[in-house]
C-alpha cells in the first residue's frame, strides 16, 4: 500500500539534514511512502531532493517576513490536504504549526503525527535561564516565557492530540513517557547513515602539511561552545604524555566565529597550537576523505538533559568509514558502540578518552581490524534503508488504524 504524507518542517529547503532529506526524500519513497514537503525559504536554488512535491516561500532578508510567509504557506497546504491526496499530516519540531496541523487534521479526519528531533522548548528555556543568570534582560525574559508557553502547549495539547509521536532516540522516548506520553504512541527513530554513499569510492585524502607521519585524531561536526570541545583538547593533551606527537584535526566550524576563536585560545593556552588545526566546513565527500587519513576519530557529546536524548551522526559516519572511533557514554552512543563492538566506549572525561586514544595509536592495525566491524553493523541496524522500512510500517499501521 502506497501512502502520501504532508510534512511541515522548520528546516530551510533544500536541507542537508539526513533525517529530512535522506529518510523522506530517498528511502521512504522506495518503501512506498511519498512526501509532500513544506519548509522554510532558502537563498539556495530549489532542489526536489526526491520529495513528491516541495513548497517553500520566497526568500526575503527579513526573518519576520520569512516566518510570516511560511506560516501562511503551511496554512494553505493544510487546508488543501484531503483524503485522496493525503493519508497523514505530520509536523516536525514546531509547536504552533503543530497545534494548527493537529486541529486541521482533526477537522478533515486525517491522522496527525508529530516528530521531535530535539527538545526545542527545553533548549530555549535552558538558554534563557543561563543568559538571565549572567545578565538580566527583557529579551532573555521573552525567550524564557516563549519557551515555557511552547512547552505547555506541546505537552498538554499537541502531543496528547497526536496519533503518534516520533522521537530521536530511546532515551528521548523514555523522557516522553515520563512526561505522560503513552509508550504505545511513541516510536524512536535514531539518526542513520546512507550506506550507498560509503564504500570503495571513498579513499583517504592528503593529510595537512607536516602531519603526514604523526598519529592523528579527527573530529567532525559543530564547534559551538555548547559542544565543550575543550574536553577533547584535554584528552589530546593527556594522550600526548605517551604519544608525544599526536595531533587533532577538527573538521567543521562554529555558527559563531567567536566560539571558534575561544576554542583556539584554549588550545594556545595549553601549548598545543602546533597540534590542533581547524578546516572549516567541507562538503561531506571531502570531510570523509580527510577523516580516512586519520588514525582515530572522536565523538564527544556533553552529558546533559538535552544531549543525552540526542542521536549523533558523526559516530555513525566514523563507523561507516571503518575508522577507529572513540565515543563517550551518552545513551545512543553507548548503545551503538556496545552493539557493534566496533569502537571504544568511554566515560565522559578527558582521561578516559585519552586512554582509548593511546590504545588505538599504539596498535593502529588492531584498531582498524576492530573498526572493520562497523559497516556490517550499520547495514543491519542503522542504515536509512532499514530505518525507512520501520518508519513506513509504522505509518501504514497508523493509517490503517484510522480507517
Amino acid at each position: 500500500m502506497s501512502l502520501t504524507i504532508l510534512q511541515l518542517v522548520p528546516e530551510a529547503l533544500p536541507t542537508h539534514r539526513a533525517d529530512v532529506a535522506v529518510l523522506f526524500g530517498k528511502y521512504l519513497p522506495r518503501a512506498g511512502v511519498a512526501c509532500d514537503m513544506v519548509g522554510m525559504p532558502s537563498a539556495a536554488a530549489a532542489e526536489q531532493q526526491g520529495y513528491a512535491s516541495l513548497r517553500r516561500p520566497a526568500w526575503h532578508a527579513s526573518r519576520l517576513l520569512r516566518e510570516a510567509r511560511f506560516f501562511w504557506l503551511c496554512l494553505r497546504a493544510l487546508l488543501g490536504a484531503r483524503r485522496g491526496n493525503c493519508d497523514l499530516i505530520q509536523a516536525r519540531d514546531m509547536v504552533s504549526i503543530g497545534l494548527l496541523a493537529m486541529l486541521v487534521a482533526r477537522l478533515k479526519g486525517l491522522p496527525f503525527c508529530y516528530w521531535v528531533s530535539f527538545l526545542m522548548s527545553e533548549g530555549r528555556i535552558e538558554r534563557a535561564r543561563a543568559n538571565l543568570a549572567r545578565q538580566r534582560s527583557l529579551r532573555a525574559y521573552l525567550v524564557l516565557w516563549k519557551g515555557l508557553a511552547e512547552q505547555a502547549v506541546l505537552y498538554r495539547l499537541v502531543l496528547p492530540g497526536a496519533r503518534h509521536v516520533f522521537v530521536q532516540s530511546d532515551a528521548m522516548l523514555a523522557y516522553m513517557v515520563a512526561r505522560g506520553v503513552p509508550a504505545a504512541r511513541l516510536s524512536a527513530v535514531p539518526m542513520g547513515v546512507d550506506m550507498e554513499l560509503f564504500g570503495a569510492g571513498i579513499s583517504a585524502g592528503a593529510r595537512p602539511a607536516g602531519w603526514e607521519a604523526r598519529p592523528m585524531l579527527g573530529y567532525l561536526g559543530s564547534m559551538d561552545k555548547e559542544r565543550q570541545l575543550q574536553t577533547v583538547v584535554d584528552a589530546l593533551q593527556l594522550a600526548r604524555r605517551q604519544i608525544p606527537d599526536a595531533c587533532l584535526l577538527l573538521v567543521g566550524a562554529a555558527a559563531n566565529a567567536a566560539d571558534t576563536e575561544q576554542l583556539m585560545a584554549y588550545v594556545r593556552q595549553q601549548g598545543l597550537e602546533d597540534a590542533v588545526r581547524i578546516t572549516g566546513w567541507l562538503p561531506s565527500s571531502q570531510a570523509w576523505q580527510l577523516l580516512l587519513s586519520a588514525d582515530a576519530a572522536v565523538s564527544y557529546v556533553p552529558r546533559n538533559m538535552l544531549y543525552d536524548v540526542s542521536s549523533p551522526t558523526k559516530l555513525l559516519e566514523y563507523l561507516a568509514l571503518g575508522l577507529p572511533a572513540v565515543g563517550n557514554d551518552i545513551p545512543d552512543q553507548a548503545h551503538v558502540l556496545s552493539s557493534s563492538d566496533a569502537g571504544w566506549l568511554t566515560a565522559s572525561d578527558a582521561a578516559s578518552m585519552a586512554q582509548a586514544l593511546v590504545t588505538i595509536f599504539k596498535d593502529t592495525g588492531a584498531a582498524r581490524a576492530r573498526a572493520a566491524r562497523g559497516p556490517a553493523y550499520l547495514r543491519t541496524a542503522r542504515s536509512y534503508a532499514v530505518l525507512s522500512r520501520q518508519v513506513a510500517q509504522q505509518y501504514r499501521a497508523i493509517v490503517d488504524a484510522g480507517k
